[in-house]
Protein backbone atom coordinates (compact mmCIF):
# COMPACT_ATOMS: atom_id res chain seq x y z
CA UNK A 1 0.00 0.00 0.00
CA UNK A 2 1.40 3.13 -1.39
CA UNK A 3 0.59 4.79 2.72
CA UNK A 4 2.94 2.35 3.89
CA UNK A 5 5.58 4.21 1.82
CA UNK A 6 8.75 5.17 3.98
CA UNK A 7 9.62 8.76 3.28
CA UNK A 8 12.65 7.77 1.84
CA UNK A 9 10.96 5.27 -0.47
CA UNK A 10 8.59 7.86 -1.63
CA UNK A 11 11.17 10.72 -2.31
CA UNK A 12 12.68 7.38 -5.00
CA UNK A 13 9.23 7.24 -6.18
CA UNK A 14 8.83 10.49 -6.87
CA UNK A 15 12.31 10.86 -8.32
CA UNK A 16 12.06 7.75 -10.61
CA UNK A 17 8.43 9.56 -11.72
CA UNK A 18 10.36 12.98 -12.87
CA UNK A 19 12.84 10.91 -14.44
CA UNK A 20 10.06 9.11 -16.79
CA UNK A 21 8.43 12.39 -17.56
CA UNK A 22 11.40 14.15 -18.10
CA UNK A 23 12.44 11.19 -21.03
CA UNK A 24 9.61 11.18 -22.50
CA UNK A 25 8.59 15.38 -22.32
CA UNK A 26 7.31 15.98 -25.32
CA UNK A 27 8.93 20.38 -25.83
CA UNK A 28 4.44 21.60 -26.51
CA UNK A 29 4.46 20.68 -22.73
CA UNK A 30 7.12 22.81 -21.11
CA UNK A 31 4.95 22.54 -17.39
CA UNK A 32 4.54 19.04 -17.01
CA UNK A 33 7.40 18.34 -14.80
CA UNK A 34 6.61 21.77 -12.88
CA UNK A 35 3.23 20.22 -12.32
CA UNK A 36 4.59 17.11 -11.52
CA UNK A 37 6.55 18.64 -9.04
CA UNK A 38 3.18 20.36 -7.63
CA UNK A 39 1.53 17.29 -7.38
CA UNK A 40 4.46 15.37 -5.14
CA UNK A 41 4.54 18.08 -2.34
CA UNK A 42 0.59 17.74 -2.27
CA UNK A 43 0.71 14.09 -2.38
CA UNK A 44 4.05 14.06 0.52
CA UNK A 45 1.76 16.89 2.77
CA UNK A 46 -0.99 14.60 2.21
CA UNK A 47 0.44 11.83 3.18
CA UNK A 48 2.26 14.09 6.69
CA UNK A 49 -1.23 15.20 7.62
CA UNK A 50 0.83 18.71 7.32
CA UNK A 51 -2.49 21.51 6.36
CA UNK A 52 0.13 24.24 5.99
CA UNK A 53 2.37 22.35 3.61
CA UNK A 54 -1.41 21.32 1.57
CA UNK A 55 -2.23 25.27 1.85
CA UNK A 56 1.33 26.15 0.09
CA UNK A 57 0.13 24.40 -2.66
CA UNK A 58 -3.59 24.84 -3.01
CA UNK A 59 -5.04 27.56 -5.03
CA UNK A 60 -7.14 30.04 -2.32
CA UNK A 61 -10.23 29.61 -4.74
CA UNK A 62 -9.62 25.71 -5.29
CA UNK A 63 -12.42 23.91 -6.18
CA UNK A 64 -12.63 19.93 -5.97
CA UNK A 65 -15.46 17.81 -7.81
CA UNK A 66 -16.09 14.49 -7.35
CA UNK A 67 -18.04 12.40 -9.98
CA UNK A 68 -20.72 10.41 -8.67
CA UNK A 69 -18.70 7.23 -7.59
CA UNK A 70 -16.04 8.70 -5.88
CA UNK A 71 -19.17 10.88 -4.12
CA UNK A 72 -20.37 6.97 -2.93
CA UNK A 73 -16.69 6.53 -1.69
CA UNK A 74 -16.96 9.24 0.79
CA UNK A 75 -16.32 12.67 -1.23
CA UNK A 76 -18.20 15.43 -1.28
CA UNK A 77 -19.55 16.54 -5.04
CA UNK A 78 -17.82 19.48 -4.69
CA UNK A 79 -15.79 21.70 -2.17
CA UNK A 80 -14.46 24.88 -2.78
CA UNK A 81 -11.30 26.91 -0.68
CA UNK A 82 -7.99 25.78 0.35
CA UNK A 83 -9.10 25.85 3.62
CA UNK A 84 -12.19 23.55 3.55
CA UNK A 85 -10.32 21.44 0.89
CA UNK A 86 -6.97 21.46 2.60
CA UNK A 87 -9.45 19.73 5.94
CA UNK A 88 -10.47 17.34 3.67
CA UNK A 89 -7.64 16.05 1.86
CA UNK A 90 -4.94 16.57 5.17
CA UNK A 91 -6.32 12.81 6.11
CA UNK A 92 -4.13 11.43 3.00
CA UNK A 93 -5.88 8.75 1.67
CA UNK A 94 -2.39 6.74 0.03
CA UNK A 95 -2.57 8.09 -3.42
CA UNK A 96 -0.07 7.96 -5.39
CA UNK A 97 1.80 9.32 -8.75
CA UNK A 98 1.39 8.32 -11.87
CA UNK A 99 0.80 9.60 -15.75
CA UNK A 100 -2.54 9.19 -16.54
CA UNK A 101 -2.58 9.56 -20.42
CA UNK A 102 0.85 10.85 -20.44
CA UNK A 103 -0.72 13.38 -17.53
CA UNK A 104 1.18 14.13 -14.23
CA UNK A 105 -2.06 12.98 -11.59
CA UNK A 106 -2.49 10.19 -8.77
CA UNK A 107 -4.07 7.52 -8.28
CA UNK A 108 -5.89 5.74 -5.47
CA UNK A 109 -5.42 1.73 -6.22
CA UNK A 110 -6.00 0.25 -2.51
CA UNK A 111 -5.60 -3.95 -3.29
CA UNK A 112 -3.77 -2.78 -6.47
CA UNK A 113 -7.22 -2.37 -8.19
CA UNK A 114 -7.63 1.58 -9.87
CA UNK A 115 -10.42 3.05 -7.86
CA UNK A 116 -9.78 6.82 -8.45
CA UNK A 117 -8.09 9.29 -10.62
CA UNK A 118 -7.26 12.45 -9.33
CA UNK A 119 -7.00 15.06 -12.22
CA UNK A 120 -4.61 18.02 -11.26
CA UNK A 121 -5.06 21.75 -12.80
CA UNK A 122 -2.38 23.89 -12.11
CA UNK A 123 -1.62 27.77 -12.37
CA UNK A 124 1.17 29.42 -11.12
CA UNK A 125 2.31 26.87 -9.21
CA UNK A 126 -0.63 25.85 -7.34
CA UNK A 127 -3.45 23.52 -7.81
CA UNK A 128 -6.62 25.44 -8.87
CA UNK A 129 -8.78 22.27 -9.66
CA UNK A 130 -8.89 18.23 -8.66
CA UNK A 131 -11.36 16.09 -10.55
CA UNK A 132 -12.19 12.50 -8.51
CA UNK A 133 -13.39 10.29 -10.97
CA UNK A 134 -14.00 6.62 -9.95
CA UNK A 135 -16.52 5.64 -12.70
CA UNK A 136 -15.22 2.26 -13.38
CA UNK A 137 -15.75 2.56 -16.99
CA UNK A 138 -13.78 5.53 -17.26
CA UNK A 139 -11.16 4.43 -15.67
CA UNK A 140 -10.83 1.27 -18.00
CA UNK A 141 -10.19 4.14 -20.54
CA UNK A 142 -6.86 5.26 -18.96
CA UNK A 143 -3.55 4.70 -19.51
CA UNK A 144 -1.95 4.83 -16.02
CA UNK A 145 1.95 4.36 -15.69
CA UNK A 146 2.42 4.65 -12.19
CA UNK A 147 5.55 6.39 -10.80
CA UNK A 148 7.51 2.57 -9.88
CA UNK A 149 6.14 0.52 -13.03
CA UNK A 150 7.40 0.67 -17.01
CA UNK A 151 5.57 2.31 -19.46
CA UNK A 152 2.87 -0.16 -20.98
CA UNK A 153 1.20 0.21 -24.38
CA UNK A 154 -2.25 0.40 -24.85
CA UNK A 155 -5.25 1.63 -23.26
CA UNK A 156 -5.90 -0.32 -20.22
CA UNK A 157 -5.21 0.67 -16.33
CA UNK A 158 -2.48 -0.85 -14.44
CA UNK A 159 -5.60 -2.15 -12.44
CA UNK A 160 -9.44 -1.36 -11.91
CA UNK A 161 -12.41 -2.95 -10.15
CA UNK A 162 -13.80 -6.27 -12.22
CA UNK A 163 -10.20 -7.21 -13.41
Amino acid sequence: CSSDLTPAAARKLASRARQRIQRTDPPDHPDRLRHAAVIDAFLAAARRGDFDALLAVLDPDIVVRADDEATALGAAREQHGAATVGKFLQRGYGATPALVDGVPSAVWMPGGQLRVLFSFSIQDERIVRIDLVADPARLRQLDVVLADSPPRAGRQPTAYPGA
